[in-house]
């Protein structure tokens, strides 16, 4: 983007993409020892059964949806960001203490609903103000940082909480309302600072304001391949259920509390080493193909997780796990905005696709719980396999179909 000015780098990036990172660092120090683990709690604690953990987990998934559609939009029309994504980490912020006080599933449900929120809020004036903030030449590598920052943080909170849970007994099989309590308390401070560092070192970029009038579902205004790969990213969201079933799976094949912490960050590790060198790779060969390569590994790894019968075979599909995540996530944001090149609507784009995966997402991990309860643990996996091979396919088609209408 040629209009962004000339400003000093911090190893290649903008400043407000390097700090970024280290907010999500910090951010996802908080929810890792949290968050993730909320499943265990509710699970071996609360006795919840599978299908309301899935529409839990699906309902945070999705709440967010019509939010981030609001946040990207009226970033885009007021020209401002910042105070959407510091509005957004602090609502997150101060709704993980509050875990501390559980105890029901509708008050985590609560929980996981104003967390969401915060996610919503930030999460499309945030990517934009990434985008804005780089050049387009490094879309893929700023992105890939990001994603590189967010798992990092991950390994170093579950770690942090491994070796707390193994002050009380490495050997525990299951989670405790008392350990639970200790990661919540443990998790507050980190989510402060990731705050405070939005408040002081982010900057707005002053890009032209949009001209949505409110912001809406509608396409009309975006090219055939941005709505196309909305549609295809809808399919694939709809097989990827939400990674609490990983953890109920890797419980139920015997691994124990600190062995799944400790496995959750190999996972964040992987993702963290994946990420950013996918960025750089698909700025080099274009972001289609490794999101392709990296939905057929997923497809790969569900498969696994359907016939795994040994814990071992866990270690090594979630260790592959954070490989596909690492590959993908970031990259599949940077081709929003390879597709979407105008500054002022990006921020609606970008709704529009969280929006996407956002709607798929309740549907996506209440069908994997019913589907565990009535079925048995394999049949999720199973279902996610198929989906995201149908994904793959159809992305490839699409890739081929544009090269073929550019080379006719």
């Amino acid at each position: 983007m040629s209009d962004i000015p000339a400003e000093k780098k911090i190893f290649g990036l903008s400043r407000n993409v390097f700090v970024f990172g280290f907010v999500s660092l910090l951010n996802d120090f908080s929810s890792e020892i949290t968050v993730r683990i909320l499943p265990l709690f509710l699970s071996n604690v609360l006795g919840v059964k599978t299908a309301v953990i899935g529409l839990i987990e699906g309902i945070a998934d999705s709440t967010a949806t019509l939010l981030k559609m609001f946040s990207g939009w009226f970033s885009d029309k007021v020209g401002r960001r910042k105070p959407l994504v510091f509005a957004g980490y602090a609502l997150s912020s101060l709704s993980k203490p509050l875990f501390f006080f559980a105890n029901s599933w509708p008050f985590v449900l609560v929980l996981r609903f104003l967390d969401r929120v915060g996610k919503g809020i930030r999460t499309s004036p945030k990517d934009a103000l990434i985008a804005d903030s780089t050049d387009e030449r490094n879309q893929g590598r700023a992105f890939g940082y990001s994603r590189t920052m967010d798992p990092l943080g991950a390994v170093l909170g579950l770690l942090t909480a491994a070796g707390l849970i193994a002050l009380g007994g490495a050997a525990v099989k299951i989670m405790t309302r008392g350990a639970f309590r200790q990661l919540v308390l443990l998790s507050a401070i980190p989510a402060i600072v990731g705050v405070v560092l939005v408040a002081v070192l982010i900057r707005d970029k002053g890009r032209p304001t949009g001209t949505r009038a409110f912001p809406s579902l509608s396409l009309k205004g975006y090219d055939g391949r941005f709505r196309a790969f909305l549609g295809i990213m809808v399919l694939f969201t709809l097989g990827n259920s939400s990674d609490a079933f990983l953890i109920l799976r890797s419980q139920q094949l015997g691994l124990s509390l600190v062995q799944i912490l400790l496995m959750l960050a190999m996972f964040n590790l992987v993702t963290t080493l994946v990420s950013y060198p996918a960025g750089v790779l698909s700025d080099r060969i274009g972001r289609p193909k490794v999101i392709i390569a990296g939905w057929l590994v997923y497809g790969l790894i569900y498969l696994g997780f359907a016939f795994a019968d040994r814990s071992w075979q866990v270690w090594t599909l979630y260790t592959v796990y954070g490989a596909y995540y690492g590959a993908t996530e970031g990259v599949a944001r940077a081709l929003v905005a390879d597709v979407v090149k105008e500054s002022g609507k990006r921020g609606t784009a970008y709704g529009l696709y969280n929006a996407a995966v956002g709607i798929s997402a309740l549907p996506a991990s209440f069908v994997a719980g019913l589907l565990w309860q009535k079925i048995g643990p394999a049949a999720p996996f199973l279902f996610g396999a198929a989906l995201s091979l149908l994904a793959a396919v159809a992305l490839a088609f699409l890739v081929g179909s544009r090269k073929a209408r550019e080379s006719a």
